[in-house]
């Protein structure tokens, strides 16, 4: 029985350990957060916006604070982040109950440059849960990438040490990834950017170099965080409001003429976002993995949950210019089905007056070498089961029929060797792929018969397979030891949907 079919019976939750199904009686399922207790076993739709609760909109966009490095020797950046509640102020006059990395959510920006070593000693002071950081996309040991295998107790204090090699410059972040928690720690807050740069920057600096973090929030009537309902962990979680860099839609003021340069980053849980700057000119420049060999022109962007995006826009008209959502059908089971086009994240005020003159953006950014021969293929199956059990619904999300278990794993993977992975989204909805420990190039995109190459080869750790597509990529892993893949939509990671590959040298 697959999803929309199962919805007319009820849903089921949590997928546990190495069940190939999660299983829940119907008692059980209607003590859970977010159903309906009316004894109909119903999903809930998400809780709706709190009317009562105004979020300030129109502030000056705010940078994201630095975290200051605590070394003194050249090359070594030291510092600390502590996981642990705080207040934030979304709402007026109303406090949020939030997580937070040092009191801050987005957290503190880290910047750091190409042959940096990295030292970051993590405490953990959420009460009561395990914790890691993920350093997303980056080039870090297995042992350091904060894998759900290596978890930091509550009140325990970890180090996280590595070093940046030559050709990493991009537009990384880091999050937790607890198993069982991942979902619920980034939603109440905890996500942070890390931005590694290059020494020999391309991009004039005339452009600037502004960080567009997009988070979603769900607000209570109290000014709480409400859990996930039923219908969040099915769909991923959607919140009533995105974020600007913690802000509800906030300003930036130009002079005419100018050119920015964004750094765009999806921090959502599970929202899409396709995005227009309306008559503004958009150039892509980079991706996950850093910048692009050209630039590349384009009308709109879309930006999966935890992808990332640098873009050049131009500002060549006077008047406001708003960053605003396009519609896009991701798939979407039961009700709630969030409405997200038109809504305005960013508007960008152009002066009547000119700038500066703009220096011209280089044609030729950087090269990138395409990976290959391919030493071995690889298939991997996006599905979801649900239905009636024995013990009552039953329901999963599956990587090629098999739910996560952190005691397993996958498939082993050679150090060095080139890999063809074929990912194929049998399901309902689009899920974005992500892999630890190293960037990926997609060769192409198949879907309903028609092979599409990509725009531009680029490298990248997560790709978003819409239903019925399969996308072909290239990886290759370095560095030894188990690597995490999964949709990085949180909730189905930990439903289920993600997998171990262990790299043996």
């Amino acid at each position: 029985m697959y999803r929309r079919t199962f919805l007319t019976a009820g849903l089921a939750t949590l997928a546990t350990g190495g069940h190939a199904l999660a299983q829940m009686k119907m008692d059980d399922m209607n003590a859970m957060p977010g159903m309906d207790h009316s004894g109909h076993g119903m999903a809930a739709e998400p809780a709706k916006p709190a009317a009562s609760l105004v979020l300030k909109e129109g502030e000056t966009l705010r940078e994201l604070p630095r975290l200051a490095n605590q070394a003194t020797e050249t090359g070594l950046f030291r510092a600390n982040l502590v996981a642990a509640p705080a207040t934030a102020h979304f709402a007026v006059g109303v406090e949020t109950p939030v997580l937070a990395y040092n009191g801050m959510t987005p957290g503190p920006l880290i910047e750091a440059f190409e042959g940096d070593r990295i030292e970051i000693d993590f405490v953990n002071d959420i009460p009561g849960e395990d914790s890691t950081i993920h350093w997303h996309g980056m080039p870090v040991p297995a042992d350091q990438d904060g894998n759900p295998m290596d978890p930091v107790a509550s009140g325990a204090t970890r180090r996280y040490a590595f070093d940046l090699p030559a050709g990493s410059a991009a537009s990384y972040w880091f999050h937790p990834h607890p198993h069982g928690k991942t979902a619920e720690q980034v939603y109440r807050g905890l996500a942070g950017v890390f931005l590694v740069r290059s020494k020999a920057d391309p991009i004039p600096a005339a452009y600037g170099d502004t960080v567009l973090v997009f988070t979603d929030l769900r607000l209570g009537a109290d000014g709480s965080i409400p859990e996930n309902s039923m219908v969040d962990l099915m769909n991923g979680r959607v919140g009533d409001h995105i974020l600007v860099n913690g802000q509800k839609n906030p300003a930036l003021d130009v002079p005419l003429g100018a050119k920015r340069r964004f750094r765009l980053y999806n921090a959502t849980n599970a929202r899409f976002l396709k995005l227009s700057f309306g008559a503004a000119n958009i150039v892509v420049i980079g991706s996950d993995g850093g910048l692009l060999e050209t630039p590349v022109a384009v009308e709109d962007v879309l930006l999966a949950p935890a992808e990332r995006l640098e873009l050049v826009v131009s500002f060549d008209k006077p008047g406001a210019m708003q960053l605003e959502t396009l519609a896009y059908e991701r798939g979407w089971m039961g009700p709630g089905k969030p409405d997200d086009a038109g809504l305005a994240l960013l508007t960008v005020n152009v002066s009547g007056a000119a700038g500066e003159p703009m220096p011209p953006l280089p044609e030729k950014l950087r090269a990138i070498a395409a990976l290959g021969p391919t030493a071995i293929n690889r298939r991997f199956v996006f599905t979801e089961k649900m239905g009636m059990g024995a013990s009552g619904m039953e329901m999963g999300f599956f990587i090629n029929d098999v739910a996560f278990d952190m005691k397993r794993v996958d498939i082993v993977a050679k150090a060095g060797e080139v890999e063809l992975w074929e990912v194929v989204n049998k399901a309902d909805m689009d899920h974005p792929f992500h892999v630890h420990g190293t960037q990926f190039q997609v060769v192409e995109h198949e879907r309903d018969g028609k092979v599409t190459a990509p725009a531009y080869r680029a490298w990248k750790d997560t790709v978003n397979v819409a239903q019925g597509e399969t996308v072909r990529l290239l990886l290759k892993q370095d560095l030894p030891g188990q690597r995490m893949y999964h949709c990085h939509i949180l909730e189905h990671e930990q439903l289920g949907m993600m997998g171990i590959v262990d790299v043996t040298v």
